[in-house]
């Protein structure tokens, strides 16, 4: 066992911890993915009378992310007292986590969003959530395109997994309008992605009952459906979570407030941006009793708001994410039918690969075409039902890197 000490101002209230926390004699006092909710909480480790520490040994993300602060202030030529006044800071192994990238396996991160959703338990819940979010968010860093192509092309055709399929979609378009769109910081996007990723953590194994269920939904159910926000704040809350921005944007994700978003408070604008994102994922989703609605018309029921006026936030994800986003099927003026693989230098040119030609027959490979040229430009989107041709998903976002 190698302890070292653990600054106390490093601490992060209200997110899962990414190493085991130990007193200076080696006790337990927390396990990774443990929450500190509060100054209270952490109050009452320190009146215990015990040194915060790692154990470096079993936390070795931790022990590199220090010796590398530590070499860069040698380096830069540091005075010796703040060398030595130095410690591990609790943030910066999941900072250093998403620095590290690799292709996304979607249906294994589709497996494991429905087992985290599904059933939340006190124990792994902090740790296991946080590691699905810092993945979405390095894959909606590094790939934006790859990313978005992936989970509206499996939110088309996803019966089995909705769920957690819709959560991931959600988070990531909304964390990719926030940062490429609207700026926000990077706390506030991060705080989003979590809000939208377990908004619906109380009905997750209900509504994937429901988009094969073809009766209408039944009192109980009906109950369920409208104070799931409600009951998905608590559950957060029993799970450990207290960020107040978080836990207030869940609980208002369905609150119908138009309007400018310069107006709104943080949660508020959060909540909003959430409740877009939903609206137009909701409907690129099947259900037993309809299609997906093509992407552009999905597109067009989250621009408009309550009051059938340009929403400020789904203004910003159309913009984001263009009038045909990655995943998004399409007729060209070529009588070809493609799918959008990236988004391009304009929201109605994106880069586009043909799937199906002019008599409607699949092409076997993927042909990329120029939508900005007129022979090849978009006229019309196509949905999901009339394409009679499937790829795998890594397929797709291999060809997109190349197109």
């Amino acid at each position: 066992m190698n302890l070292v000490p653990l600054s106390v101002e490093s601490i992060q209230f209200g997110h899962p911890l990414p190493f085991v926390l130990r007193g200076a004699d080696g006790s337990l006092l927390a396990q990774k993915g443990f929450i500190i909710r509060n100054r209270e909480d952490l109050n009452n480790l320190l009146s215990r009378g015990v040194q915060l520490c790692v154990d470096t040994d079993e936390s070795g993300e931790s022990h590199r992310a220090y010796l590398a602060s530590l070499q860069r202030m040698l380096i830069a030529d540091t005075n010796l007292g703040e060398i030595a006044s130095m410690k591990i800071s609790a943030a910066e192994p999941a900072e250093r986590s998403r620095a590290d990238t690799g292709p996304a396996d979607w249906p294994a991160l589709q497996e494991r969003a429905t087992q985290l959703l599904r059933g939340p338990q006190v124990g792994d819940f902090g740790s296991r959530f946080q590691a699905l979010h810092e993945e979405l968010v390095r894959h909606t860093t590094h790939t934006p395109d790859a990313t978005v192509l992936a989970l509206i092309y499996l939110s088309a055709q996803e019966t089995r997994l909705y769920s957690a399929t819709h959560a991931m979609l959600v988070s990531c378009v909304c964390m990719l309008t926030a940062r490429e769109v609207l700026g926000w910081p990077e706390t506030k996007v991060l705080t989003l992605g979590r809000a939208a990723l377990s908004m619906n953590v109380a009905m997750t194994e209900l509504q994937d009952q429901l988009v094969l269920q073809a009766l209408p939904l039944t009192a109980t159910q009906i109950a369920a459906v409208e104070n799931h926000a409600s009951r998905s704040e608590a559950l957060l809350r029993q799970m450990g979570v207290a960020d107040p921005v978080w836990l207030e944007a869940v609980r208002c994700h369905h609150h119908r407030l138009p309007g400018p978003l310069d107006q709104k408070t943080a949660a508020q604008q959060i909540a909003r941006l959430i409740q877009r994102a939903d609206i137009f994922a909701a409907r690129l989703a099947p259900r037993i009793a309809r299609w997906p609605m093509p992407v552009t018309a999905a597109m067009q029921a989250c621009y408009y708001d309550e009051e059938h006026k340009m929403d400020p936030a789904g203004a910003a994800l159309v913009k984001a994410l263009g009038i045909y986003p990655p995943g998004a099927f399409v007729r060209l003026a070529s009588q070809e039918v493609a799918i959008v693989l990236r988004r391009g230098p304009s929201a109605a040119t994106p880069r586009v690969a043909v799937v199906m030609n002019r008599s409607g027959m699949p092409t076997g490979e993927m042909i990329p075409r120029n939508t900005a040229q007129p022979s090849c430009k978009i006229i019309a989107p196509v949905a999901q039902k009339d394409v009679r041709v499937q790829f795998p998903v890594s397929r797709l976002v291999a060809m997109s890197e190349k197109i």
